[in-house]
């Protein structure tokens, strides 16, 4: 009789290591599948890898402290697109909104959707650029030889005068890369 209760107590204790494993394995999966949004929410949040904030409305405070932006323009080896800033480098005031362009063009016979993923560096200031409207928000259609301008209206942070590492960063690069549709919901883990 005590060989019967050792196996159903032997039995019991592997179904709890068996449990145990699977809860970890699932457990492991759901963090894997949940790290990509939850990244990219820690990011947004903090600034953290260059990642800009939004707004609605500029601050109402301009600061005397001027800073270079320079705009730097990629495409994906899968887009065929000419993606190119509409300018060089724009001296800003801290706090005063601004207006850039940048140029796209579609050369193919074909209809082309793509969309820009951008970064700020140094990616410290990424917390401190913000963008009140940018083509970046959405996708963006290209009709076969079509040529656009894409604004982005932006702003760099007053508070930024508040972080004491950065008062060394007179330039900020603001760079946006072109993906194909496909290619961009991949990249955000959609």
């Amino acid at each position: 009789m005590a060989h019967v209760e050792n196996t159903s107590s032997q039995a019991k204790s592997g179904r709890l290591i068996v449990t145990i494993c699977l809860s970890v394995v699932f457990g492991m999966a759901g963090l894997s599948y949940a790290s990509v949004p939850l990244y990219k929410l820690f990011c947004q949040v903090t600034g953290y890898g260059g990642t800009t904030q939004t707004a609605d409305i500029a601050p109402d405070v301009i600061l005397d402290r001027e800073m270079t932006i320079r705009f730097d323009a990629n495409t994906s080896r899968g887009l065929t697109w000419e993606f190119k800033p509409g300018h060089g480098p724009m001296k800003v005031k801290v706090g005063e909104t601004n207006l850039a362009y940048y140029e796209a063009y579609n050369p193919t016979d074909k209809p082309i959707t793509g969309m820009a993923i951008f970064n700020v560096t140094p990616q410290e200031a990424g917390y401190y650029f913000t963008k009140i409207e940018c083509f970046c928000f959405t996708e963006q259609t290209l009709a076969p030889g079509e040529r656009v301008d894409m604004p982005v209206s932006f702003f760099i942070d007053p508070e930024i005068a508040e972080e004491p590492n950065l008062d060394s960063v007179k330039t900020i690069t603001l760079s946006y890369t072109f993906y194909p549709k496909e290619q961009t919901a991949a990249l955000a883990g959609n």
